[in-house]
């Protein structure tokens, strides 16, 4: 059940049965020579609407832009400042904290966007507090991060090994070949990968990382393996979405 397919009357009547929602997040930035611009929002999307699936549960629209300001040296990325995206966050709870809804649970596509995410959880508590909406003290959020499922990472390391690298990953490349192979893309990649460097700012990370990638083989991708990571991940968030409604 997809919200904005949804009509008002629907959405009410689904909160007499749960009080959760699911949203994807994910980030709007380079991913290499061959990862779409796009890689983080297209899993955190395609991992959601399977949970929502899978849990009977309601999925609210991608959040498409995240926190990645460090990237924005590479044409096509776009960032929210964290402390915009900590007011973006506050507002959709906000708007369906007042219907209702009670558990947020946000399915993550992008390490940027962790630490920004559990700031807005906490302003977001104080905030509700403040406005005396009722229900207000049993409202939870919590971030799912697909891509750190105890089950995603066995099988990159059993697939990928030390290839599998930080950023611009064959996992996620292989699970945008999945969603969306017509869109697999191929270029030359140097054998010779940057990694260990530190993030700072944006320029300084292109230089640390001339084509985008951190430690990664994405040539090793296939839409085979992005199906495994897909069945994997929806498997174990949507158990991790059923526990978190009861807490």
């Amino acid at each position: 059940m997809l919200l904005h397919l949804s009509t008002w009357p629907e959405v009410e009547s689904y909160l007499g049965r749960s009080q959760g929602i699911i949203f994807p997040i994910g980030s709007t930035e380079q991913h290499g020579p061959t990862g779409l611009i796009g890689t983080d929002a297209i899993c955190a999307e395609a991992i959601a609407k399977g949970v929502g699936e899978a849990t009977r549960s309601l999925v609210g629209p991608t959040i498409n832009v995240g926190m990645a300001l460090h990237h924005t040296a590479f044409p096509g990325s776009i960032s929210l400042r964290p402390s915009i995206l900590i007011q973006v966050i506050n507002d959709y709870v906000t708007s369906l904290a007042r219907h209702g809804f009670t558990h947020f649970f946000f399915i993550n596509g992008h390490g940027g966007n962790i630490a920004t995410l559990k700031a807005a959880f906490s302003e977001t508590y104080y905030h509700l507090a403040n406005l005396q909406i009722p229900h207000s003290d049993r409202l939870r959020c919590r971030v799912g991060n697909w891509f750190m499922c105890g089950s995603v990472y066995r099988l990159a390391k059993e697939l990928y090994g030390s290839e599998e690298g930080s950023h611009a990953t064959p996992s996620e490349v292989a699970l945008t070949q999945y969603i969306y192979p017509e869109a697999i893309k191929t270029a030359p990649l140097s054998p010779e990968v940057a990694s260990g460097h530190g993030i700072y700012g944006a320029e300084d990370f292109r230089r640390s990382y001339p084509d985008g990638r951190m430690g990664s083989n994405p040539d090793l991708a296939t839409p085979e393996h992005g199906q495994q990571f897909y069945e994997l991940a929806v498997k174990e968030l949507s158990d991790r979405y059923l526990e978190f409604l009861e807490k």
